[in-house]
């Protein structure tokens, strides 16, 4: 078959997720729940889906048992199974009669792969075309499925390595495990290339792949590379709709990992997002505004300068409007963006635009990833995003204003210009050195000289710059203290992109109201967690927490001293404190019998990991209506009145919130207003 026929066909066979939402969805105290209530499962087909499930059940603890390395590594390839049927029978999530048809005939296929394991038989890690398989998340222990799409010309003998797609999936409200499972089975997608392997992840259901869904990719992309063999220079990032608002968020944030992007339709931003697609004139508190920079990309639209990127829009379709957006984004850093366009055509692939863009990512894909660019123009918001190649930003003037670098490789010299930058690093792995080994590397750095020794007969360098009191110096800084780096910038919600345990308090708060609100918003941030993360929190008493608890994990720690002993240990240590009837928080008196502390702050019991007080992730059910919405809702810390119900928009009432300065304490008044636009 012609690869123009193959395209077509995929085009034929591959629904384009229909749009859920709307201005109907613009009324906070209408909110319809996502995911939407299942049907009612009919006895007999429980009975026997159950029965399906403690046979597979007890084929996993027999294989769980077994010390052979091939059956651990392949476990969760099965356990994929057994959580999507058992989650959905028991979270009601079988939204048609189909799904649970759909449901049996993936226990029987997870019944076949058990067995094949148990005889040392497996045969799909060799599978070609449709396979499904899973890894284990670091984030909260699950087992999370991924699809993939493996050409027939796979061999994993060959001399050469294959080039990957990444495809991120459209919004779907009913797109349980069992229905991805299925899908990933029988559908190959909207494209499918030839000597390709296509990765399809899940992103733990419907959240644009941000935040765990974010990690969820990274994650199974690792799991395929180390499990086939995958040229690292032509991976690319490729999406509609939903999924290309993921592509373009993929695409600006890690702009030095792909071979190139291929967003269509889908968002860029929020503001104007969601004035377009949900009528919706949003209103947002100044450090919610802040945020938005987290996943905003026009911010960070010059780092497409090295991701070459063709986007995809259909002529009369409203999310034309994201590409639009990021067209004038590009146009503002003297770039062009390549824009196809489906004439006349709505929500979804015109065949023939589908077969230039085929035609382009081809072209691109045959050139392959630079490892070693000589220049780079690098910007982010904070250091979640914080590597370019061989640039690492690893301090910032200040987290959420704009850092840039612009770098540049020259004879025995690296020259750099900054921008809201403190700290950063320089690093070829062995071999990529590009100087002399006999003459230190000169660095040129903000209109100041600087030497650094030369690279190591391995060719390997590697050299750290830190900026104290307006002059740059080689080496690292001498910290004393605290600081937000790549690992713990904040804010709440970067704790959930890791491992995390909930830790539950064995006694009552000394207030029964913010008891009672304790109580409530822990439930609900364990239960919100599984409804749109997909995933099972971690959870312990205080009581029961380990010092290797404490080494592993970001600590979510509910109550107050008097409530939670893990609590008690920590609370002078803290910035919010608890004095005698008071919660006090910078330099404000807070009544603490209405008042409950909410805060992201380096553990002090280990400073490599976070604490967070009496907080999920921040936004709720009226974000999950739109994915545009999906971003924090709070910053580093917060005082929440409590006399206010939490609900689907806030846990409370906000009295006070703010960001920790660069080193995690709170700022001075005027520098907190200054900060506010």
């Amino acid at each position: 078959m012609c690869r123009t026929a193959a395209i077509l066909i995929c085009l034929l066979l591959v629904p384009v997720s229909a749009r859920a939402d709307g201005p109907r969805d613009n009324q906070p105290e209408n909110i319809r729940p996502i995911p939407p209530p299942g049907i009612e499962v009919p006895q007999a087909d429980a009975q026997q889906l159950r029965r399906g499930l403690d046979e597979l059940a007890s084929a996993l603890k027999r294989l769980g048992g077994r010390r052979d390395a091939t059956v651990q590594e392949l476990l969760p390839d099965v356990e994929i199974f057994d959580r999507a049927v058992r989650d959905a029978l028991d979270f009601h999530e079988f939204f048609a009669k189909g799904d649970v048809d759909r449901a049996k005939a993936l226990i029987k296929l997870g019944l076949e792969r058990a067995a094949d394991l148990e005889k040392g038989a497996a045969t799909w890690p060799d599978a070609r075309g449709l396979t499904v398989r899973g890894y284990r998340s670091r984030i909260d222990g699950s087992v999370q499925p991924y699809g993939l799409v493996v050409p027939k010309s796979y061999s994993a003998h060959a001399a050469g390595r294959y080039r990957l797609d990444i495809w991120f999936h459209g919004r779907g409200e009913t797109l349980s495990e069992v229905n991805f499972l299925d899908q990933r089975l029988k559908q190959a997608g909207q494209f499918a290339p030839a000597d390709t392997i296509v990765l399809h992840p899940y992103g733990r259901y419907s959240n644009a792949f941000k935040f765990a869904g974010e990690v969820d990719v990274l994650e199974a992309l690792a799991d395929v590379q180390r499990r086939y063999r995958i040229d690292p220079d032509r991976i690319a990032v490729r999406g509609f709709s939903m999924g290309g608002a993921a592509c373009w968020q993929f695409a600006v944030h890690f702009a030095d990992r792909w071979v190139a992007a291929n967003p269509g339709a889908g968002f860029a931003e929020t503001a104007l997002f969601l004035k377009n697609f949900q009528g919706e004139t949003v209103q947002p508190t100044w450090y919610e505004r802040l945020l938005w920079r987290w996943y905003d990309c026009p911010g960070y639209a010059g780092n497409l300068a090295q991701c070459p990127t063709v986007a995809y829009s259909g002529e009369i379709d409203p999310q034309k409007q994201a590409a639009d957006v990021m067209q004038q984004a590009l146009k503002a850093e003297g770039l062009t963006l390549k824009h196809v366009i489906g004439p006349e055509t709505k929500h979804k692939y015109h065949p023939q635009s589908a077969i230039e863009v085929e035609g382009l990512m081809a072209s691109i894909a045959q050139r392959g990833r630079t490892q070693v660019p000589p220049e780079i123009d690098f910007t982010t918001y904070t250091l979640v995003y914080n590597r370019y190649a061989w640039l690492e930003l690893t301090g910032l003037g200040e987290h959420w204003q704009q850092a840039r670098v612009r770098a540049a490789l020259k004879p025995q010299r690296v020259a750099l210009a900054t921008e809201n930058v403190t700290d950063l690093q320089l690093d070829f792995p062995a071999g990529w050195a590009p100087f002399d080994l006999r003459r230190p590397v000169k660095i040129e750095i903000d209109n100041a000289e600087l030497l650094a020794p030369p690279p190591s007969t391995d060719h390997a360098w590697s050299c750290s710059l830190y900026r104290e009191r307006g002059q740059w110096r080689v080496g690292s800084r001498p910290y004393d203290g605290l600081h937000k780096g790549p690992g713990l910038p904040g804010p709440i919600d970067h704790a959930f992109m890791d491992s995390f345990l909930i830790v539950k308090p064995s006694g009552t708060c000394r207030s029964a109201k913010i008891d009672g609100w304790v109580k409530a918003e822990m439930q609900h941030a364990i239960e919100h967690w599984r409804r749109h993360f997909r995933g099972h929190a971690r959870v312990k008493l205080d009581t029961e927490v380990t010092d290797a608890d404490i080494a592993a994990h970001h600590l979510v720690v509910w109550g107050d001293p008097q409530a939670n002993r893990l609590l008690a240990r920590i609370a002078d240590k803290l910035p919010l404190r608890w004095e005698g009837q008071d919660l006090l928080a910078a330099g404000k008196h807070y009544a603490a019998d209405h008042h409950a502390a909410v805060l992201v702050y380096p553990n002090p019991l280990n400073p490599q990991r976070y604490v967070v007080v009496n907080s999920g992730f921040t936004f709720r059910e009226f974000d999950y209506l739109n994915n545009a919405r999906q971003v924090p809702k709070l910053p580093d810390w917060a005082v929440i009145d409590v006399s206010t119900p939490p609900d689907g928009r806030f846990p409370g009432k906000v009295a006070a919130a703010d960001f920790f300065n660069e080193s995690w304490e709170f700022k001075k008044p005027s520098a907190a207003t200054a900060a506010k636009p």
